[in-house]
């Protein structure tokens, strides 16, 4: 079963994960925790879209839009120096931190 989050772009299928737990590796956002028999998503709200998981998930269990999210935000917030910028975007392609 594909679970998908109205927050975010990511989607994860456990059905095909083998527990390799890259995806716990690289998540810069703490997402992802072991589990017994495949990867347990428990902080899909933290998802920053950086596309890190999708990248590093050999059995492609993992999908996300890389590049719509959060991290767009973060990433424009450290190259201007500002802190207080926010999400709101005027279309689904602009926008950001769930705001489609």
């Amino acid at each position: 079963m594909i679970s998908a989050y109205a927050t975010n772009t990511l989607q994860y299928n456990p059905e095909l994960c083998i527990n390799c737990e890259m995806c716990i590796d690289v998540c810069p956002h703490g997402v992802f925790a072991p589990g017994d028999r495949a990867v347990r998503l428990v902080r899909s709200e933290a998802c920053m879209e950086c596309g890190a998981c999708q990248l590093n998930c050999p059995v492609e269990a993992i999908t996300v839009e890389s590049g719509v999210g959060c991290a767009t935000l973060m990433i424009r917030a450290a190259l201007t120096g500002k802190k207080d910028l926010t999400c709101g975007g005027t279309s689904a392609s602009s926008s950001c931190c769930g705001e489609r």
